[in-house]
């Protein structure tokens, strides 16, 4: 419809040109009527057609075609104006067109648009910086349960109003920890099927997480909702916490019913808080199933406790080159005779090399022992078996070590010491001489020939014999650090510890260790000590006073 009241019908190319204008224009002539839409404008102004008066179409745009229309002299920056559309904010601008036509061009509002994105680019980085701390915080932690905790916790702050961690089913029962307040944690142990829970099934198993829509909030059991969770359950979500190639359990967020639903973006960013938090449960349930696993291994591996043996006090002592570890290439075993007149056999030795590898080959060296143990009165032929047992393709390592069969004949103790490339064992005596033993022999494991000497030696009661490995007679440090503590030195401190028991003699000589080294890296240390006891029995005076030990 033009100005003298008729409708104009546009051109072909005039139509094209229309689909092609990036922005919604709408052409009015001076009477009001729309002559003329773009594509994007017939979507945005779903009332508008040709011919339609504008003032029906959006009567805030009709107000400010007419201000327009009556001072065209404005500037045409000046005669915007700004008014919504489909619920969003536009700004209209001007053109004048021949005719006395006028193009109305509809730009978003770009202020509105730039707070929009301000607002999204400022909640995108919280998030991120959300997602940091959570990386930080669980990974700052190996144990389970605390990483567990931590999880719900956070949760609970910056996603939901409680959250619960559902670890994956051991045996019957279901671990579940819920978040509480003040940042406690209540720990459940759940004998329920996860899969009557919508979508729990689902998630402990790894598979995508169930739209919290379709999760009826009125089934969640009360084993699933925190006791501190006060009012009902208005909207959950359920989403799997992925692990390392194993799912690591399963994340579940509620909310009040005074709260909307979770939205698209919040499940999004509740699953992204899941997979961080997931990585985190992982390493953590693998690294305990790795620490089981080290101290179980660790048990055959470690030195036995030692004591007092029948006829003779035995006592040990054991440290590792570093502070860290507990195992070495050093060790010591006792096997009891197997009757009361026979012999018990003592083992101390010394693998090549430190740590683990040379911890594996020590138990390999231990179990051989412990199977040649019943022929340990023929020392010589017991190493020759284990020197055999040692020589395998695989194996590089050698070792040193010394036995020591114990048995008390005619009111002494009586060993017999053979040493196979390991510095002899040291006596000392009640006077405080100290004595080397006369043995010697090849090492264990580096030759297929394999020889070695044995010496017998008597104890009195209140002597000791020392076996020690040569990380203690080695060991460099002193004053300047670099001295080691040498044979004399280990023989002026034995001579010291005359009289004394089996237990404070190892003690004395590991305590004088640990001080020369003074932390500085060292090999391992190991020391153990063959005491034949003094004779003592208690005295009475009468049938009430306490007794007195007398030698």
């Amino acid at each position: 419809m033009s100005s003298d009241g008729s409708v104009r019908a546009e051109a072909p190319d005039e139509a094209a040109a229309w689909q092609s204008v990036p922005h919604p224009v709408v052409k009015v002539d001076r009477s009001g009527v729309i002559q003329g839409l773009s594509a994007s404008a017939r979507a945005l102004l779903t009332d508008a057609e040709i011919g339609t008066r504008l003032a029906d179409a959006t009567p805030w745009l009709a107000r400010a075609h007419d201000r327009f229309l009556s001072d065209q002299s404005a500037d045409t920056g000046k005669a915007s104006t700004t008014g919504k559309l489909n619920g969003r904010d536009f700004e209209a601008r001007p053109a004048a067109l021949a005719g006395g036509e006028v193009a109305w061009w509809l730009v978003e509002d770009a202020h509105r648009s730039l707070w929009d994105v301000q607002q999204e680019l400022a909640r995108e980085r919280k998030r991120a910086a959300l997602l940091d701390d959570v990386s930080a915080v669980l990974m700052a932690s190996l144990n389970l349960e605390r990483c567990m905790e931590a999880t719900a916790q956070m949760a609970d702050r910056h996603l939901a109003d409680a959250a619960v961690v559902v670890a994956p089913v051991r045996g019957a029962r279901m671990p579940v920890v819920c978040s509480g307040p003040d940042g406690a944690a209540e720990h459940r142990s759940v004998d329920a099927d996860p899969a009557e829970v919508s979508g729990l099934g689902e998630a402990l198993r790894g598979f995508p997480p169930v739209p919290s829509r379709w999760i009826d909030p009125a089934s969640v059991p009360d084993w699933l909702i925190p006791s501190h969770f006060v009012g009902q359950v208005g909207s959950v979500l359920i989403t799997p916490l992925p692990g390392h190639g194993v799912p690591a359990g399963a994340l579940v967020l509620l909310r009040r019913d005074t709260h909307t639903v979770f939205t698209e973006s919040e499940e999004r960013f509740a699953r992204l808080f899941a997979t961080r938090a997931g990585a985190a449960l992982s390493a953590a349930r693998l690294y305990a199933e790795q620490s089981a696993i080290t101290r179980t291994l660790m048990r055959d591996l470690m030195p036995p406790q030692l004591g007092p043996n029948g006829d003779f006090e035995l006592a040990g002592g054991y440290r590792a080159s570093a502070d860290h570890e507990f195992v070495g290439g050093d060790f010591y075993d006792v096997h009891p005779a197997a009757d009361p007149d026979g012999e018990t056999l003592v083992v101390l030795g010394d693998v090549c090399g430190k740590g683990l590898e040379a911890a594996v080959l020590s138990g390999k060296i231990r179990n051989t022992l412990q199977a040649l143990a019943p022929l340990a009165d023929q020392h010589e032929a017991v190493l020759k078996l284990l020197n055999s047992a040692l020589l395998t393709p695989d194996n590089s390592r050698f070792a040193t070590m010394v036995l020591a069969s114990v048995a008390r004949r005619e009111g002494q103790l009586r060993l017999r010491l053979t040493c196979a490339g390991h510095p002899p064992p040291l006596i000392v005596r009640n006077d405080g001489t100290v004595e080397q033993a006369d043995t010697r022999g090849m090492l264990v494991g580096a030759l297929p020939q394999f020889k070695a000497r044995s010496t017998e030696v008597s104890l009195a009661p209140g002597e000791t014999c020392l076996l020690y490995t040569d990380g203690l007679s080695e060991a460099r440090g002193g004053p300047l650090g670099q001295e080691a503590f040498g044979d004399e030195r280990l023989i002026g401190a034995l001579a010291q510890c005359a009289e004394l028991p089996a237990e404070a003699v190892v003690e004395r000589m590991m305590m004088l260790a640990s001080e020369w080294v003074t932390g500085r890296e060292h090999d391992d240390m190991a020391v153990v000590a063959i005491t034949a006891p003094r004779r003592t029995h208690l005295s009475a005076v009468d049938g009430h006073t306490a007794g007195r030990y007398i030698a």
